[in-house]
């Protein structure tokens, strides 16, 4: 063992004490049964919807318990950092409120950033190589590969443990010769010694009692001496940090159930009190012949961004998300789902599917509950920062889109479902306003296509309806324009007597409607016609009728 001059010797002078970071950051006074969550994002790429997930699950739980929740950005690795990543924390936070009672901006228990914590695991580091719990290593990575590839020759377990270990009980003067010619090294965690064929066992607060292998390695807690700033590893610092910010209740991937051992290794170690673990079972994908994790190489869905940049409204996310946490809130209405609280001990261990039509399902059911204006604002906001244009139209045509919202939504028994995001906007409602719409360039315009009316027919059709048109209110009164309309032109009152003898016909009553409704909207399908009609105005529904009135070019 070191003696603790030459351990002192490595740190800063001024390294305050164990004692001084307890004092800092003392037990938080919180009601009994209080959980205190944390969310560790790392900036290295973008966030996954796995963990607003997790992160939805730490919100509630801290909420209901009158704990904390609180976010810390895990950046320790920092040669793997992402330009933007931390911006898309806030944007993906900010969008679907999940905003935490603590972390870089705000909160007592800072810095929420690892980076900024370096003093704080020093001392941690320290106080564990004068214990004789740690130990320096100048092992090179040609050792490192040399071991391993013996380790495989051998068949054995690979690592860097027991005998393997080749600085673990080095001598003291062979540590102090490299230290004075400058080595590098870093500082390993010294594994108990009667870790080797032991289980460890331990309670998950979602999947009950578990076992796993004891760990065996003396795992590199803090990394080379050449580096700076001298960073910890994530197994070192979340144990240090989750300690002083007194996080009590960790809610992360199963992928971690196999480093909990080591966990409790370092927990113990340092004197903490352990932490409760919950492991979530990872958001998963359909394919062929089963299923995987939804992957973020693989998937636009994994991303948060594909999210926020389609404009699913927030809420119709949330409650998807948490209906996958507990099925029972899947059965609930929005508005309770959204307040009801999580039960981990109601979290599946099989990794729940992720369904965009389900999803798309339950975002048209949300937005159908709705007012227009409600809908006009969503809209506007996700549009200002992802369609700049639309904006536009909306600030000038503000009373236009609340008449379109309007049409099949407000006092009906079953609004329209026409909007699944608020992306679908434009092709949904885009024919209302002229900034946004083509009117028909002719009777032979491709979109007249489908009814199969000759040109010269659907001009003299739309010609005569615009020149008697009266813009009247009553639905009824003003279909009966078209109907009377449609007979002079050579249309069947109805679709079973063109169908005896379609020869005899330019079409249907149906033909002769949808030539109006093409010439209103571009499309064969919209909402109800007189409806649109009256959204639009007198004078827009002319000017788009006479569009159609154009005799096509044949």
């Amino acid at each position: 063992m070191l003696d603790r001059a030459v351990i002192d010797a490595l740190f800063p002078a001024d390294l305050p004490e164990p004692e001084h970071w307890e004092q800092q950051y003392p037990p938080r006074e919180l009601p009994e049964g209080a959980q205190v969550t944390r969310f560790g994002p790392s900036p290295t790429g973008f966030v996954h919807i796995g963990g607003i997930y997790v992160a939805t699950i730490d919100r509630d739980i801290a909420t209901h318990s009158g704990g904390a929740y609180l976010v810390r950005v895990e950046d320790t690795d920092q040669s793997r950092e992402v330009e933007g990543a931390l911006d898309q924390f806030a944007r993906a936070f900010d969008y679907f409120h999940i905003t935490p009672d603590e972390d870089d901006t705000h909160g007592t228990y800072g810095p929420y950033r690892q980076s900024a914590r370096e003093r704080i695991y020093l001392t941690y580091v320290r106080h564990l190589l004068r214990q004789g719990k740690a130990y320096l290593c100048f092992a090179t990575k040609d050792e490192l590969a040399d071991i391993t590839a013996r380790q495989q020759a051998a068949k054995l377990p690979t690592g860097y443990y027991g005998t393997w270990a080749i600085w673990r009980d080095a001598d003291p003067a062979d540590v102090a010769a490299k230290l004075a010619e400058g080595a590098p090294y870093v500082v390993r965690f010294r594994a108990p010694d009667n870790a080797t064929g032991q289980r460890a066992r331990f309670t998950d607060a979602i999947r009950g009692e578990l076992e796993h292998e004891a760990n065996r390695n003396d795992t590199v807690i803090l990394k080379s001496s050449d580096q700076s700033p001298r960073l910890p590893t994530y197994h070192f610092a979340h144990a240090v940090d989750d300690h002083l910010m007194r996080v009590n209740l960790v809610i992360r991937g199963d992928e971690w159930i196999s480093s909990v051992p080591l966990h409790q290794q370092l927990f113990d170690a340092l004197g903490f009190e352990p932490v409760t673990y919950a492991h979530i079972a990872p958001l998963m994908k359909q394919i062929p012949g089963g299923k995987r994790k939804l992957s973020k190489r693989k998937d636009p869905e994994a991303g948060v961004d594909f999210y926020i940049q389609a404009g699913y409204p927030a809420d119709a996310v949330l409650y998807y998300l948490r209906g996958l946490a507990n099925g029972r809130l899947a059965e609930m209405p929005l508005d309770a789902a959204l307040t009801t609280p999580i039960r981990l001990d109601q979290c599946g261990v099989a990794g729940p599917l992720v369904d965009l039509v389900k999803l798309e399902d339950i975002s048209a059911d949300h937005i159908g509950t709705l007012t227009s204006r409600q809908v006009f604002d969503a809209v506007r906001t996700w549009a200002t920062d992802h369609d700049p244009e639309l904006v536009a139209v909306l600030d000038t045509e503000t009373d236009l889109a609340l008449r379109a919202l309007a049409v099949e939504r407000e006092g009906v028994d079953n609004p329209r479902k026409d909007l699944r995001k608020w992306s679908d906007f434009r092709a949904a409602y885009g024919f209302f306003f002229s900034q946004l719409f083509a009117p028909l360039s002719d009777a032979s315009d491709e979109r007249l296509a489908p009814l199969g009316v000759a040109p010269d027919i659907a001009a003299s059709f739309a010609r005569d309806f615009a020149d008697g048109y009266e813009h009247l209110t009553d639905p009824q009164e003003w279909f009966n324009q078209i109907r009377e309309l449609a007979a002079k032109h050579g249309f069947a009152p109805n679709a079973k007597e063109y169908k005896k003898n379609p020869d005899a016909y330019s079409g249907s009553i149906r033909e002769a409607s949808q030539l109006v409704r093409v010439a209103l909207t571009g499309s064969t399908r919209s909402p109800d016609l007189h409806a649109i009609a009256q959204a639009l105005g007198a004078e827009e529904v002319l000017r788009r009728l006479r569009a159609l009135a154009v005799p096509g070019e044949n």
